[in-house]
């Protein structure tokens, strides 16, 4: 159901060890190639493209790709009451996460008369996607939409994939969350072709989608499947990206201490998310791994995505990866970064501590991923793929830039001006210090 890796007595360079590890077949680079047509497609032909794909890839030709504002309110006024309250928990939890990741503006005083002062800026539009297709996440809407709200971005657009059981618009509670959270801007355009809108905005072709459907954004984030972290990439330069937040992965490290059934129900519930997914165990304790695996072949048939799961955990994506300690387990998950990594060990805070390379990290046995997907207050949309060695997961710094602002006296300036003439001649620049020497002559 599941491969080994035996890592023990094996020493491997940073290049062997990433050779080593499991990740799935196809990688963003591969899907980029099946990408780059819809992107540029939805470029030239707008929602006349919009529609094709939906047709295509969700079954359905949406009469409306923007949802009418009357079906975000019957959504929200028919939305089950229990959904709500804990869509309004979760809220409330991020909510007061994020209010805590605004950053600081700052001045600094060089010298009399010589200030340099940082702004924080929110951009102006986002597009946010939530994902809609195997699953529906009305959470990551949450996630999206509270981390822009508390940057203080100022216009907020969703898209979610069109559902045929909606008569093409998104799922009903993705409607909701987003009439909960007051966003009136959303879209019933899934994948790669709703990062390609976002990007570049796009023309209407029927008369209810108006002259221009959708004007194009600064940032777009989200999660979504390998073909919508290539779309990211692919634009990324045009607009800001958050990462590239494909499909999910959790690894767990975890010694003797853990709990065997704890463990192989945290990796079946990022299984039953696709069939690409992928769910690493790194131990260093045979006994554990043989429990583990024994757990997986008990729990897998009845779990109510069985197929999807044993489809996720059987592929090169997934192993349990044996390894002599638990210091060598430290650099196999840092070589790994994973989107989440739980760790399950004795002084699991003080491991945790030490790692560098992980989208979230989910400290001993009463913190499994599933409190992050939608109750912790953290946020679910986080780097894949590797990816955790250079970017964040989504939050409020996702949507601000920095400006500096500069500004100097006379005298303030007239005590450096002999210096930036010789820095300037010397990177034979010289008009650079004429601009400071003509206002003193």
């Amino acid at each position: 159901m599941i491969t080994r890796i035996d890592l023990r007595g094996r020493i491997l360079s940073a290049r062997e060890l990433a050779e080593t590890l499991p990740r799935a077949e196809v990688g963003v680079e591969d899907a980029a190639h099946r990408v780059a047509p819809i992107i540029d497609a939805v470029r030239a032909r707008g929602a006349d493209a919009l529609r094709e794909y939906a047709e295509r890839f969700d079954g359905v030709r949406p009469e409306h790709l923007r949802v009418p504002a009357v079906a975000l309110s019957t959504a929200l006024a028919e939305l089950d009451p229990a959904v709500r309250a804990g869509l309004e928990e979760a809220i409330r939890r991020v909510r007061q996460v994020h209010a805590a990741q605004r950053p600081q503006d700052f001045t600094v005083q060089l010298a009399p008369g010589a200030q340099v002062r940082q702004r924080w800026v929110p951009v102006q539009r986002v597009g946010l996607y939530a994902p809609g297709g195997l699953a529906v996440y009305p959470s990551s809407v949450v996630m999206n939409v509270v981390a822009a709200q508390e940057a203080g971005v100022p216009s907020l657009a969703v898209a979610s994939p069109p559902q045929r059981d909606n008569g093409g618009l998104p799922h009903p509670t993705i409607l909701a969350a987003c009439a909960l959270l007051g966003v009136d801007e959303v879209y019933g355009v899934g994948g790669a072709q709703a990062i390609a809108m976002f990007a570049y905005g796009a023309a209407g072709s029927e008369p209810q989608d108006g002259q221009t459907l959708c004007e194009p954004v600064d940032v777009v984030t989200g999660p979504g499947n390998v073909f919508v972290a290539a779309a990211k990439r692919l634009v990324r330069g045009v607009v800001g990206i958050d990462s590239e937040a494909g499909t999910t992965e959790i690894a767990i490290l975890a010694d003797g201490s853990a709990d065997p059934g704890h463990v192989a129900v945290d990796l079946i519930s990022q299984a039953e998310h696709d069939p690409a997914a992928a769910a690493v165990l790194v131990t260093p304790s045979v006994e554990l791994a043989a429990a583990v695996e024994s757990r997986l072949k008990d729990l897998v048939p009845s779990t109510k995505h069985s197929q999807r799961v044993a489809q996720a955990l059987a592929g090169p994506q997934s192993a349990v990866v044996l390894v002599d300690d638990l210091e060598q387990g430290l650099q196999v998950v840092d070589a790994y970064g994973a989107e989440h990594l739980e760790i399950q060990t004795d002084d699991a805070a003080a491991l945790a501590e030490r790692v560098r390379s992980a989208g979230a990290i989910f400290v001993g046995p009463w913190s499994p991923v599933s409190l992050g997907d939608y109750m912790a207050g953290s946020n679910h949309i986080l780097p894949t793929g590797g990816c955790a060695h250079f970017s964040s997961g989504l939050g409020v710094h996702s949507y601000v830039k920095a400006v500096q602002v500069i500004e100097y006296d006379r005298d303030a300036l007239e005590v450096v001006a002999d210096r930036i003439v010789a820095v300037a001649n010397d990177e034979d620049l010289p008009a650079h210090g004429e601009a400071v020497r003509a206002r003193f002559l």
